[in-house]
């Protein structure tokens, strides 16, 4: 066990609680004839365990983001306001976990192939592509309407949500028939 013999100076770090943690080696430890690894900051961080599991995550968040819209749309329709801004900022919350985990996933995962074949095939690629194309269109939406509640402009805020919450949902319904194509009914 390697301890220090060198008196205490106050001005410097007190030694490593875990002595084996400092400069010197194991004992027995040949450093030369260690083997060299080198790890990537992309291969330390990919962790196989949980990797799998996010397109499953994602269709949670997107089903949990579509109920608190519809929850939402109906409190706004019987005048609960709070219980409207609550759903809303849940929606926007879970779509922003849902944006996280998806983006993590296709960094280490890549694009998952499509296995389906036959009629299914067109049907699949114009929903993945009305998914993916509104996607992009609805991030804008969201935050201009999201704006506007923040700062009490409930006019402008009202004519844009009549075209945020049917895209919005849009998105969300469509993502987990997408993930429903993909990975349980055609997996590959």
């Amino acid at each position: 066990m390697y301890v220090s013999t060198k008196p205490a100076q106050p001005w410097r770090r007190p030694p490593h609680p875990f002595p084996y943690c400092e400069t010197e080696p194991l004992p027995g430890f040949d450093r030369a004839s260690a083997p060299r690894v080198t790890v990537t900051t992309r291969e330390f961080l990919l962790m196989p365990n949980y990797v799998p599991l996010l397109p499953h995550l994602n269709a949670i968040l997107n089903s949990t983001s579509a109920l608190f819209l519809l929850a939402g749309f109906r409190f706004i329709r019987r005048g609960r306001i709070l219980a409207h801004r609550n759903c809303q900022i849940s929606a926007l919350f879970a779509s922003t976990i849902f944006l996280a985990s998806y983006l993590t996933y296709h960094y280490f995962h890549g694009a998952t192939r499509f296995a389906g074949q036959g009629i299914v095939r067109p049907i699949y690629f114009t929903i993945l592509i009305s998914h993916t194309i509104l996607a992009v269109v609805i991030v804008p939406l969201i935050l201009i309407t999201f704006y506007r509640a923040v700062r009490a402009d409930f006019n402008r805020h009202r004519r844009l949500a009549r075209w945020t919450l049917p895209l919005w949902l849009y998105v969300s319904v469509t993502g987990v028939i997408v993930y429903l194509m993909l990975y349980r009914i055609y997996p590959a």
